[in-house]
């Protein structure tokens, strides 16, 4: 089972963090200090991340594995519908986890959300397949990390990305990147879904690589929201975790578990 933590057990609902690649469920650490006051909250390290083992984990993985390793740990607990928030890859994870299992869900939450493979990401995900077994992972992430955060007041997310990635084994991060494959088609097939579920997604201004499509999605669905937050990259709840708080948690209270709204 995924490594977990849990903070508070005061309050009604759930809210589930869902990091990125290379990341752990430390890069909530601007968050749950302000969640915990309304929410319970669970913070989950996916597979290889953070501090989560799980032996005899297959070569390659799937978004139906990794996406019920979190709904083991809810179950593992007993709860039964929760607000999922996630940054990244983790976004994917929960988009999936919306598409076959939505009675889980009061809302979701999207910050730097993946919904494209886009044109940039496609040549990323290129090199690093193609070089993978050829150059230290290491360089690649910290590619990836300079290409999605390059200006410097994106050096706080740029720094928490890579001292994370360097806890993921080599085999790991094969793993993950097997799970790309088929990848492109499988995002443009459930993003064009509305699921209904009240959804908001946080952007930051300067997220290059992933804010455009963001942007074209909201406005095909009504149950979607975007907010882009300013002088900020693709790791906004980093970058400006003080207006993150402010916009999630008002977004998370007015839901009420019941039919969220957001203004």
């Amino acid at each position: 089972m995924l490594n977990y933590k849990i903070y508070s057990q005061e309050h009604a609902e759930w809210v589930v963090l869902v990091h990125g690649a290379g990341g752990s469920s430390t890069i909530w650490y601007k968050q749950i200090r302000a969640y915990r006051k309304h929410f319970n909250v669970l913070a989950v390290d996916l597979r290889g991340h953070g501090a989560c083992r799980i032996d005899n984990s297959p070569t390659k993985y799937t978004l139906d594995l990794v996406s019920k390793d979190i709904l083991d740990v809810l179950d593992s607990l007993e709860i039964e519908k929760a607000h999922f928030v996630g940054i990244s890859l983790g976004t994917m994870l929960i988009r999936h986890l919306a598409e076959t299992n939505p009675e889980r869900f009061y809302t979701m939450l999207l910050a730097g959300a993946v919904i494209r493979l886009t044109p940039r990401l496609h040549m990323l995900l290129g090199i690093a397949n193609t070089f993978k077994k050829m150059i230290p992972f290491m360089w690649l992430y910290k590619m990836f990390a300079w290409i999605l955060m390059p200006r410097k007041r994106h050096q706080s997310s740029r720094y928490l990305f890579i001292r994370e990635a360097k806890k993921i084994k080599h085999r790991e991060f094969l793993r993950w990147l097997s799970l790309t494959g088929g990848l492109a088609k499988y995002l443009v097939k459930i993003n064009e879904k509305d699921t209904g579920i009240p959804s908001l997604y946080i952007m930051g201004d300067e997220d290059y690589v992933f804010l455009e499509p963001v942007k074209r999605l909201v406005k095909l669905q009504p149950s979607s929201h975007l907010v882009i937050l300013e002088e900020s990259g693709h790791v906004c709840n980093v970058d400006q975790a003080e207006k993150f708080n402010e916009v999630s948690l008002r977004f998370l209270n007015n839901s009420c578990g019941k039919n969220a709204s957001f203004v």
